[in-house]
């Protein structure tokens, strides 16, 4: 289930200022959703730069909790940052341990639609828990409610069209609830749910909104390295235009991430 992220997943101080900072009150939402009793063993699945990781060992009460990433930048910055004696970071394909069957809940905190193969990934992370055990994943729901890629991608289509292609809303078609419940389901899962979870994200100004995207990780990265300085400075304008930015400058925007949980067999 390798993909190839290239330096699309490089800097994971860029990535922690980008989104890394949201993700980690979805987590904490997305753990309790998934309830698991204590004493679980737990995989996840593109663990990046540990952030739930981190929640899990601090909100489950786990037994122990692999995570694995093939970014050798992001775990050295997971292992860093945690430091618990139930917690195993590994350089590492997930695939490789998927067969044993070794854990009873495994997740996947927005990876999914980076892999090559989503249903393979949603095998493999299937694969890797007992009967009975729970496999869940949530990703950010780029076509709607995660607004602060969504204002991104509509202001940068009305200064270059072209951007149409590269909107990670188009792009990422399996971050739609019906798409996620039919993924879990074509692997065999039970009990398949998807909920929606929302947070608010609060950005102090324009540049506290702004300059994370210059450092960008994932699809926004891509495309942002392909633009000319004049596109890029048409696109600065045209978010200063169209941000909902109070009085004080603050901008507050919803970040909804698709939650999918389901049961092995």
């Amino acid at each position: 289930m390798k993909a190839d992220f290239g330096d699309m997943f490089s800097s994971a101080k860029s990535y922690e200022s980008y989104v890394g900072r949201w993700s980690r009150f979805v987590a904490r939402e997305f753990v309790a959703w998934v309830n698991a009793a204590p004493g679980q063993t737990w995989l996840d699945v593109g663990a990046g730069t540990g952030i739930l990781t981190e929640v899990i060992l601090q909100d489950a009460a786990p037994s122990k909790v692999v995570g694995v990433d093939l970014s050798p930048e992001y775990i050295e910055f997971a292992r860093q940052r945690i430091h618990d004696d139930r917690v195993e970071l590994r350089v590492e394909d997930a695939g490789n341990i998927a067969e044993s069957s070794q854990f009873d809940v495994s997740v996947a905190g927005l990876v999914l639609n980076f892999l090559p193969s989503p249903e393979q990934g949603a095998k493999t992370m299937a694969q890797a828990v007992r009967s009975g055990g729970l496999v869940a994943a949530y990703v950010w729901d780029y076509s709607g409610q995660m607004e602060m890629m969504r204002h991104f991608w509509d202001a940068a289509i009305q200064v270059d069209p072209s951007a149409a292609e590269a909107d990670a809303g188009q792009r990422f078609t399996i971050c739609r609830p019906e798409n996620l419940r039919s993924l879990f389901e074509s692997v065999g899962l039970t009990a398949v749910d998807v909920i929606p979870i929302d947070i608010q994200t609060q950005f102090q100004n324009f540049d506290d909104y702004w300059l994370p995207f210059l450092g960008a990780q994932g699809s926004v990265s891509k495309y942002l390295r392909s633009m000319t300085d004049e596109t890029r400075s048409a696109l600065h304008d045209q978010l200063q235009r169209q941000l909902p930015t109070t009085h004080d400058g603050t901008i507050s925007l919803v970040a909804r991430a698709w939650a999918v949980k389901g049961q092995r067999v």
